[in-house]
């Protein structure tokens, strides 16, 4: 009887000190790498499965879930999934993001809600999510963001919001994500951006807001930018491009996308203190010359086609690029003066008048001028790294 009892206690020490059993595979799900990476793709699911704390990776794609209800992830170290990294939830149906969904994902980077329906996301939708750095929401039903919603998410590097319905940005609306560096907005709704609506993102390295409803440029809004290497503004009714546009961000700015944008006319000084630019974007516009500011030095890549370009001396320059390099085939067309209409702007003639007579006044060839151009491309100077982040 006295050994029974010390079986029996020693029994019970046992169970209390032994570790918890391990945690099993959902049924509906592929389980590899020890637990570690969980995959229930397209497996019927209705209910988010409870997965182990060694899980990293979870993936429920295509699943009709319909929503993502508070806690639905554990408190964390519960076995509810506190280890994931990676969590993938396209096109499950989703309505809606509630409060404290994601709640005890403390350790998430990445997180896919692509192709689904949300139209309302809580401002407390993201509590826990420190860590998260590439957040994906295209392709979803959102029409507008409350301010602060994305304030937890200290660490967030990339917001993709492309094919939404926003129709507005306010101040406020990035509060705390003050490290992304990319934002998409592409294909949204937008005709509005509030002037201080980017600011909390000033080093936003990318920036994508083509295909909106802008019928402005947005230079309020913009002028928040500081770093910005690349920005899409086309399919906008922008109509025009003020003097100093891109200015708080000029020397930085290497690739602008502003097709098929309405463009009637750029300011002479719109190009003002842009100094890096290597790539341009102005097809499908109206445009018949180009801005005296744009220092064509550094551009490789200029796309000009469906342009009604006056083919006179203003776009001596221009020619003067396309020269340079016999593979810079950029499509331009001249559509006046009516002796030039038709012309590849390469092949004018009238062009190649405003050269040799220029070359004529000059009395060098062109030495004279290419003396007097020296000083003028030095007088904005180039920015060190356009990969610089601005912090203070």
């Amino acid at each position: 009887m006295r050994r029974a009892g010390c079986l029996l206690l020693l029994g019970s020490v046992l169970l209390v000190g032994a570790s918890p059993p391990p945690a099993r595979c959902p049924s509906a799900c592929r389980c590899q790498g020890w637990l570690r990476h969980v995959v229930c793709e397209g497996a019927g699911l209705k209910k988010i499965p409870r997965v182990g704390a060694s899980a990293q990776l979870l993936d429920l794609q295509r699943n009709p879930l319909g929503g993502v209800p508070a806690g639905a992830f554990g408190q964390g170290g519960g076995g509810g999934g506190s280890g994931l990294v990676s969590l993938h939830m396209q096109r499950c149906g989703l309505r809606g993001l509630a409060a404290g969904a994601f709640r005890g994902l403390k350790r998430l980077v990445y997180l896919y809600l692509s192709h689904n329906r949300i139209a309302a996301v809580h401002p407390e939708a993201f509590r826990d999510l420190g860590r998260l750095t590439y957040l994906h929401l295209e392709h979803n039903s959102i029409g507008e963001l409350a301010g602060g919603v994305f304030s937890p998410l200290v660490n967030l590097f990339a917001l993709l919001l492309d094919h939404n319905r926003l129709r507005r940005l306010r101040a406020g609306t990035f509060a705390g994500a003050k490290d992304l560096r990319r934002l998409q907005l592409s294909a949204n709704r937008l005709s509005r951006l509030d002037a201080g609506s980017l600011d909390d993102v000033e080093n936003l390295a990318a920036l994508s807001l083509d295909a909106n409803r802008l019928t402005a440029f947005p230079a309020a809004a913009l002028s928040g930018l500081r770093v910005a290497e690349e920005l899409a503004l086309g399919a906008n009714p922008l109509g025009s491009v003020p003097d100093r546009a891109f200015q708080s961000f000029g020397r930085y700015l290497e690739t602008l996308r502003l097709e098929r944008a309405g463009l009637e006319k750029m300011s002479d000084e719109a190009f003002a203190g842009v100094t890096a630019l290597t790539s341009l974007h102005l097809e499908g516009n109206k445009l018949r010359t180009l801005p005296k500011s744009l220092d064509l030095s550094r551009v490789g890549n200029l796309t000009l086609a469906d342009n009604p370009w006056t083919c006179d001396c203003q776009l001596a320059p221009l020619r003067r690029w396309m020269d340079g390099d016999g593979r810079r085939a950029t499509h331009a067309v001249c559509a006046s003066p009516p002796s030039q209409r038709g012309r590849r702007v390469r092949d004018s003639s009238a062009l190649a008048a405003c050269r040799a007579h220029r070359n004529e006044s000059t009395g060098d060839g062109g030495a004279s001028e290419r003396t007097r151009a020296a000083p003028a491309r030095n007088l904005s100077p180039r920015g060190s790294s356009a990969r610089r982040v601005r912090h203070d």
